[in-house]
């Protein structure tokens, strides 16, 4: 658990200011990615030194970690537009 504070810390840190200067809906994104990256690097770590059979492995579940996240973040911000708006949505108020 050790090796992963300093990525969680900043980690952290980079969420807040996401929250402070983007509002809700970017503090909720930078949360998933902080703990969709985090989960990625805990699964690859141990396999670092492995053979490449088992790191391509652990590499392809962080991706899938991180595609999975990127998902989630899509559907909720599909069905709950208020709640998390896509950027592009927000281009309807610029006119």
């Amino acid at each position: 658990m050790r090796p992963y504070l300093p990525l969680a810390g900043l980690g952290v840190v980079l969420v807040a200011v996401a929250l402070w200067l983007g509002g809700r809906g970017a503090g909720i994104g930078g949360a998933a990615a902080l703990a969709a990256q985090t989960a990625a690097v805990a699964l690859l770590k141990p396999a670092m030194q492995a053979p490449q059979p088992v790191f391509m492995a652990r590499w392809f579940g962080g991706m899938g970690i991180r595609a999975l996240a990127l998902g989630i973040l899509l559907a909720i911000s599909a069905t709950h537009r208020t709640a998390l708006p896509l950027l592009f949505l927000e281009t309807r108020f610029l006119k």
